[in-house]
């Protein structure tokens, strides 16, 4: 047996894997970024043990509002397409917009990456999305995790987690319990495949092999592909300052058909009508490429529908106008009736 004792050759951290000089460089890198998010509430951000965030005094009877969520496997295409910069955007919206479904304004930001080996570069890229998507939706980037952990992670593959905390005034809290029979569903274009549905992605990229695309919808395949998720944020608070939306719902993973349902009273069912917006030639490749069915479509992907907004039908057309002002293309995408034998969502 090998007496300790005699080992001349110390072991650092860094032999072990972890470069805490790397780290050091990346939360230097980071500062400054995070600085551009700053906002009313923050009290001490990058640096400590925990962020300090102070609720905004004009909340009467504030209510906190939280959401977690990652990017799934479309981070598999970053590491094969080395497209790093922007699925920090669909981190950060994955889950503000799931915090916008109460009607909350997003506060603040947290992220988690995790590798086997750090890249200062990658890891600042990733970064540099992630405070793009904060300023975008008006929340504060104040905290976050880079855990390198060797043997781990493959090379080259990292893995993401984001956490948000939003606020919303107690009596303005989104349930859809106010939704009723003849309030219109009014849908909010996606900017693409958003981070749902990629594993499907990537068996039709297989599928399709030697037989790709160049474009889609006027853009290079790569990057129709990796357009970041659309951050609603700043258009839907907008529209809810101005008119009594009933119910919000992010549509992400189970598509409109699971999504949908989430927000309506029990007796009530969405019918939507199809063709009522249009199938983008990214969506048409996927349906093409993979064989499913419209079901299956609207069911795996937001097939061009990132979020569905329901208001009564005498606010619907004020409501859109407030939502194209903003920036948004919107449908009005059908009406809610009462359930009968059929599904909680039907197309038709």
């Amino acid at each position: 047996m090998t007496n300790p004792a005699t080992v001349t050759s110390p072991l650092s951290y860094k032999d072990a894997g972890v470069d805490i000089d790397a780290g050091d460089a990346l939360v230097e890198r980071i500062k400054p970024l995070a600085r551009r998010t700053l906002r009313e509430g923050v009290l001490a951000g990058i640096g400590g043990f925990g962020a300090l965030f102070e609720v905004p005094k004009r909340y009467r009877e504030p209510v906190l509002v939280s959401g977690t969520d990652g990017v799934g496997t479309k981070l598999k295409l970053a590491f094969e397409w080395q497209m790093h910069d922007t699925v920090g955007i669909d981190l950060v919206a994955m889950s503000v917009n799931d915090v916008l479904v109460q009607g909350a304004e997003p506060l603040f930001f947290l992220d988690y990456f995790a590798c086997g080996k750090l890249d200062v570069d990658t890891a600042a890229a990733v970064v540099g999305g992630i405070a793009r998507g904060c300023e975008l939706s008006g929340c504060a980037l104040i905290g976050g995790e880079t855990a390198e952990m060797p043997g781990m992670y493959p090379p080259g593959e990292y893995d993401l987690a984001g956490f948000a905390v939003g606020v919303v005034e107690k009596s303005r809290i989104l349930t859809g319990r106010d939704v009723q029979a003849g309030d219109i569903v009014l849908g909010l274009a996606s900017s693409g495949v958003h981070s749902n549905g990629f594993s499907l992605v990537r068996k039709c990229l297989d599928r399709a092999a030697g037989n790709l695309p160049a474009t889609l919808d006027g853009l290079p395949l790569r990057q129709a592909l990796m357009v970041p998720t659309r951050l609603y944020v700043k258009p839907v608070l907008a529209a809810l300052a101005s008119h009594p939306v009933k119910a919000l719902a992010h549509i992400t993973g189970g598509g409109l058909l699971e999504n949908i349902p989430r927000v309506l009273p029990e007796g009530l069912a969405a019918h939507l009508d199809k063709g009522s917006w249009p199938q983008s030639g990214l969506f048409a490749w996927l349906q093409a490429t993979a064989g499913i069915d419209d079901q299956e479509m609207n069911r795996t992907f937001n097939n061009g529908i990132g979020m569905v907004v329901v208001v009564d039908a005498a606010q619907a057309d004020a409501c859109a106008a407030t939502l194209r002002e903003q920036g948004e293309t919107v449908h009005r995408i059908g009406r809610i009736a009462a359930r009968g034998a059929g599904a909680a969502v039907e197309i038709r």
